[in-house]
């Protein structure tokens, strides 16, 4: 019971991967490293990735695919009041690190784009960042690469090695979603561009979705907001409790010489971790600077957040109720897919941290790391070539197997020796085993049932 499913290297590589026993864990976690796990968060573009997408026996046919990311680096959402902003350039230049062979062929690509089919706001949005002095919230240089990276490892695997789109594919084989911020629309075109090198724009129909949890018209659930309330009480506790954190921040703001109250409100890390990750020095006042120091222990203190959040449930049922209305379009999508139909075998949401972390709490994948930057989890759809009846999904998060880390097939590997799940065992937990915990059968019951 040794041996981890996928161990992770140090460098962050899959080593080869060895037949999968579950790990029972019998030592505490190791210590947090709030500056490893930063790097992790940033995923700065360097060395290949390997990845396990696309790995089943021979005889199995691909027959779809679902990928649901989280947008690339951005430039942050929130300013640490009376500091100058860190100084990050938004304009694309290939000869710029990081970079990528085919950054100069995408932008050409993209300023072309005017037959593509876009929703509602979409068409009024750029298709790639273009500002000399980044906007808050926007796409960076280093956002761009890491989805061109994203898009040209699921080319090699989904389309070269596995031919789950024709040469002459048409819009119909494709789904793409977003939210209608620029930095998940161009992160999309981005991932596309090297999946479908040189793509027809008349073929590119991009749907908006105005809810960050993809809840599209199901999205009234006065349960599912119940338990976020009480989550961010949870939230607030931890932090009053923390005296490190308390002492941090009052040393911050005494630096950019505003209230403590007001720092917090200005969500430092967000920042912070925009300066970390384009190694840019730390804002300095003539009060002193912002430190290291500072940012470990804001950025441990989120970490210990996250681990707490996956102990307690009050964040697990949230999740289960703000993903099912997406999870459900995925099973349909899923069951038709089985049943023969040949439209959306590939499909695309392309979302947010809010959007990945419930699905991954929801699947009962508890290990996993709060996504980061240009994050991937993806749903892939197998058939088996000798029984051409039976159909089974892998789930891989950031390219390493989760599949029996979910909740509805953790059981399933110790009895099978297939590496994959039975389409079945998630069909089952998205209609019906989700909502065994409110003792509720249907999602409308689950939403409108008082809390227990």
């Amino acid at each position: 019971h040794l041996i981890p499913v996928n161990p992770v290297r140090e460098d962050g590589l899959n080593p080869k991967s060895r037949k999968r026993i579950m790990p029972d864990l019998l030592t505490e976690p190791p210590a947090i490293d709030p500056v490893y796990e930063a790097h992790v968060y940033c995923n700065i573009p360097g060395i290949a990735e390997r990845s396990m997408e696309g790995h089943a026996p021979h005889y199995f046919k691909l027959v779809s695919v679902q990928v649901l990311i989280r947008h690339g680096d951005r430039y942050p959402l929130y300013a640490i009041p009376k500091t100058k902003r860190p100084d990050i350039d938004c304009m694309l230049v290939p000869s710029r690190k990081p970079s990528h062979p085919q950054l100069e062929a995408f932008i050409k690509h993209m300023s072309k784009g005017s037959a593509a089919q876009m929703d509602g706001s979409l068409s009024s949005l750029p298709h790639f960042p273009s500002h000399s002095l980044c906007e808050m919230g926007e796409l960076t240089q280093t956002g761009v690469v890491q989805h061109l990276r994203n898009g040209q490892l699921l080319r090699e695997i989904y389309i070269n090695k596995h031919k789950l789109l024709p040469g002459d594919w048409t819009a119909k084989q494709l789904y793409l979603e977003t939210t209608g911020k620029s930095r998940t629309l161009q992160s999309a075109l981005a991932l596309l561009y090297t999946f479908l090198p040189d793509f027809d724009w008349k073929k590119i129909n991009m749907r908006h979705q105005w809810s960050t949890i993809f809840c599209s018209g199901s999205c009234d659930c006065p349960m599912r907001n119940h338990y976020l309330e009480e989550e961010q009480r949870r939230q607030y506790s931890l932090r009053v409790k923390n005296n490190d954190l308390e002492r941090i921040y009052v040393d911050m703001a005494k630096i950019v010489g505003i209230p403590t109250r007001q720092l917090r409100a200005s969500n430092p890390i967000d920042s912070l971790l925009c300066y970390f990750c384009h190694n840019v020095s730390f804002p300095c006042t003539k009060a002193g600077c912002i430190g290291m120091e500072h940012f470990k222990v804001i950025k441990r203190h989120q970490l210990e957040d996250e681990r707490e959040r996956q102990e307690k449930k009050l964040y697990f049922l949230y999740a289960l109720l703000a993903t099912h209305p997406l999870l459900n379009q995925t099973v349909n999508r899923l069951q038709r897919i089985a049943e023969g139909k040949k439209e959306e075998v590939f499909v695309l949401y392309s979302a947010h941290d809010v959007t990945l972390s419930p699905v991954l709490s929801a699947l009962g994948i508890t290990e996993a790391r709060f996504p980061r930057f240009a994050a991937r989890l993806v749903f892939e759809l197998w058939q088996d070539g000798k029984r051409p009846k039976e159909h089974f999904i892998r789930i891989l998060y950031n390219g390493a197997d989760v599949t029996f880390q979910t909740s509805f097939c953790k059981d399933h590997y110790k009895r099978s020796n297939k590496p994959m799940c039975p389409l079945e065992k998630f069909v089952n937990f998205v209609k019906r085993d989700m909502f065994l915990i409110f003792n509720s059968t249907s999602y409308y019951d689950a939403c409108h049932r008082k809390a227990l």
